[in-house]
């Protein structure tokens, strides 16, 4: 059984100084770290909050992701994908069911089209040029309606490898957002040819 809510706090700050501030992560010391260790100090661990607050679209009817079902580069009847604006790698594209569904809730049938989609989509953004791989995350946090980040890294900057590629797409400049729209097209075409779909909600 995992530990309670107070046992895992117990269980992190037995390692973290006197205002409850855990060791830097080893991550910090990777190469590819976008800050340098001298000076970085990790914030206090709050106790546990129970209940946990809400996340945005518990109740469907104030989910934003369904009423932007009809918003995007790439549908079809179960599934739509959209370019995410103002960000500093060259493509991020975030894949939504659009009816309201978690991952935990998600129908066997979208379940296994969300793999085929996945696939897919990460096979044409790594072949979109000066792309070399498409990251994929799930997070579930924020929004109770699913939604599937997909973060494109540039060719060459070996220092966005790996996990640290979503804190340095906040620390990059906004990259230019009519090259980005360009490459999501391409993607959206390429998806409509090996997937099926349309590049309109209906």
């Amino acid at each position: 059984m995992a530990l309670s809510p107070d046992e895992f706090f117990d269980h992190a700050v037995s390692v973290a100084d006197a205002e409850r501030r855990l060791p830097l992560a080893r991550m910090t010391g990777w190469d590819v770290s976008p800050f340098e260790q001298d000076g970085l100090r990790v914030a206090p661990l709050r106790p546990p909050v129970l209940p946990e607050p809400a996340r945005h679209g518990e109740d469907p009817s104030d989910c934003r992701s369904c009423r932007d079902r009809d918003d995007g580069i790439w549908f079809n009847d179960r599934w739509r994908l959209a370019r995410v604006p103002g960000v500093g790698v060259p493509l991020v594209l975030m894949l939504y069911p659009r009816d309201h569904y978690d991952l935990a809730d998600l129908p066997d049938e979208l379940a296994a089209e969300l793999g085929l989609l996945t696939t897919r989509i990460v096979r044409h953004v790594q072949a979109l040029a000066h792309i070399s791989r498409a990251h994929v995350y799930r997070i579930g946090d924020g929004g109770a309606h699913l939604h599937v980040w997909f973060f494109a890294r540039p060719e060459g900057q070996a220092q966005l490898y790996g996990s640290w590629l979503v804190v340095w797409d906040d620390l990059l400049p906004e990259y230019p957002g009519e090259i980005a729209d360009a490459d999501a097209a391409v993607v959206a075409d390429a998806l409509v040819a090996s997937h099926g779909g349309r590049r309109s909600p209906r």
